[in-house]
């Protein structure tokens, strides 16, 4: 007895046979791409630093000429806060290996 169904009656990748798009087709499915990259885009652009407490809202800062991570520390510090703690706090968002930082170089800080 012979198989009813031949290798070329075979329906082809998700049971679509030899369905093809058409440029129209394309042009879809690349705006449908294009509009899911920019969502996913628009979401990233919200920084959040995450910890175990919870979020802190945090803002990109440019290192001017004569900055330092002990002066930035100082000035995100809340009140009994110890200096060093904050400092290396800023370090680990950072994912610095020291405390020294480069004239243009972009840090992560706390939102005062």
């Amino acid at each position: 007895m012979q198989n009813p169904r031949s290798t070329s009656d075979a329906p082809g990748f998700l049971g679509l046979g030899g369905l093809r798009l058409t440029r129209r087709g394309r042009v879809v499915i690349a705006a449908l791409v294009l509009v899911v990259l920019v969502a996913v885009g628009l979401v990233g652009q919200r920084a959040v630093a995450e910890s175990p407490g919870g979020g802190v809202p945090v803002r990109l800062h440019t290192v001017a000429p004569g900055e330092t991570l002990w002066q930035y520390a100082t000035a995100v510090r809340e009140s009994g806060e110890d200096l060093r703690d904050v400092v290396a706090d800023l370090r680990e968002l950072n994912g610095l290996t020291s405390a020294e930082l480069r004239t243009g170089q972009m840090v992560i800080l706390p939102l005062d």
